[in-house]
């Protein structure tokens, strides 16, 4: 019999080694080293057993099989809906609405004929149909498995031969090839890889549940999602009635795309107009609150950005950046002072993007200039007025893609005037009842919009 080999695995990242260290070299975690077996080494193949190389001109085509899910936000994320034989890691926060939504794609799937296998390693069966009776789901086609060990899910799957497979959660799944305790490393990884075989040879859509650290960040290994072939993240938070679906990771699609989903007592809705619920509540004529559109993929959504300025009795201002990337707003805020004249330097500034969502795109620099001006000068700016540009060193206004998207979508609810880089005015197709007006820096930007 062979010597089975010990290693040590750091459960954060997978680093492996020979020997124990109180700090693992690749990211830097104390004491996350995990003793846990190697995988037996497989037997070389000699060139005569190695495969030849294929031409790409002579590999088959795949024709994609996508299932829709039901929920139409969903199914914008997965560029369309579930692809058959797909392994989806979906990510979130405790009671953000994971299983929820889990059940409601049983359902939708039910009624369409296909059948489904729940594999909870969390909670009873009874529990389960408790939640299933508030979300009214009741079809036929959906089997329950209270089931922790690896191999008895197989045996499952290969009886009832479901088209869509879902593990709640992968971190209460053990497999007896690896001999350490469910949820670390080398489990995960043996059952992710068992998961993977099954949904390639039988051509059924598996959905994995994992759990989330204070981070945000999936629990666990990162190649737990190098594994699997879509990673979705649900945001939000649990006192908040809005839900949003990011796909960070889509080998079938776009990963551009967010779902907005309300929270309601017969389950997740999808939101169809996002920017009519980002600007509920806004205060009309008050100073440091602005509109902007940003995209998403290729969805435009109007948000607004606020900003609080403030004199500071202390040395050090306070920067605080709330949905927004915070070394970028802390630059903005020095082009503002340098280039428009504003001391801020003396001045706590609190900016904030109102309805808990998370934007990055560049395009919001305009938006944070005029929000943060408004509010140092208190002059409000129109309230009826959309704009949206990226921020130079030197204060200029660069020029976005899909103006003509973003302009349409403010006419949509009701915008009268859109501020633009000078830029976009070129190639752009003057629209009907709405003033466009283009600023080739922060400048002209503010005196466009009164107040400088």
């Amino acid at each position: 019999m062979a010597k089975v080999r010990m290693i040590y695995v750091c459960r954060e990242c997978g680093y492996e080694t020979g020997r124990w260290l109180g700090r693992c070299p690749t990211c830097g975690g104390f004491s996350t080293l995990e003793q846990s077996e190697a995988a037996p080494e497989t037997a070389k193949k000699t060139p005569a057993d190695a495969k030849n190389a294929v031409a790409l001109s002579d590999v088959p085509p795949m024709r994609e099989s996508r299932t829709p899910t039901g929920l139409s936000e969903l199914d914008s994320v997965l560029s369309g809906g579930i692809v058959e034989g797909s392994l989806i890691l979906l990510g979130g926060d405790p009671g953000i609405g994971k299983s929820t939504l889990l059940l409601q794609i049983c359902q939708h799937l039910g009624d369409r004929g296909k059948s489904i296998l729940y594999v909870s390693g969390e909670e009873s069966a009874r529990q389960i149909k408790l939640r299933a009776d508030r979300l009214e789901v009741n079809t036929k086609k959906l089997y329950i498995a209270t089931e922790t060990v690896m191999s008895e899910i197989e045996k499952q799957i290969h009886t009832l031969k479901p088209d869509l497979v879902i593990i709640d959660s992968i971190q209460t799944i053990s497999g007896e090839s690896a001999q350490s305790a469910p949820g670390s490393v080398a489990q995960v990884r043996s059952c992710t890889s068992a998961l993977t075989r099954i949904a390639k040879e039988s051509g059924a859509s598996v959905f994995i549940v994992g759990h989330v650290t204070k981070e945000g960040a999936i629990a666990g290994p990162r190649v737990l999602e190098h594994m699997v072939d879509t990673v979705l993240y649900f945001e939000g938070e649990r006192r908040e009635t809005y839900r949003i679906i990011r796909a960070v990771k889509n080998r079938f699609g776009s990963t551009n795309e967010i779902g907005v989903f309300e929270m309601r007592d017969k389950g997740l809705t999808p939101v169809s107009n996002p920017s009519e619920y980002m600007l509920a509540g806004r205060p009309i004529n008050v100073p440091g609150s602005v509109v902007t559109c940003s995209m998403e993929g290729s969805r435009p959504i109007l948000t607004e950005v606020q900003a609080l300025v403030c004199a500071t009795s202390f040395n050090m201002p306070r920067r605080t950046a709330t949905g927004l990337d915070f070394n970028r707003s802390v630059m903005l805020l020095a082009v503002l002072e340098k280039r428009a004249g504003l001391r801020l330097s003396t001045y706590d500034c609190y900016l904030n993007i109102a309805g808990g969502i998370k934007i990055a795109e560049p395009s919001l620099d305009a938006a944070v200039i005029a929000a943060a001006a408004s509010s140092f000068t208190n002059k409000a700016s129109d309230p009826y007025t959309v704009m949206f540009g990226e921020v130079g060193l030197t204060g200029e206004l660069r020029a976005v893609n899909m103006a003509d998207k973003r302009i349409a979508e403010a006419r949509k609810l009701g915008f009268k005037q859109c501020v633009i880089p000078a830029a976009n005015l070129r190639e752009l197709n003057k629209p009907e009842n709405c003033r466009v007006l283009g600023a080739a820096n922060i400048n002209e930007l503010l005196v466009s919009i009164h107040i400088l």
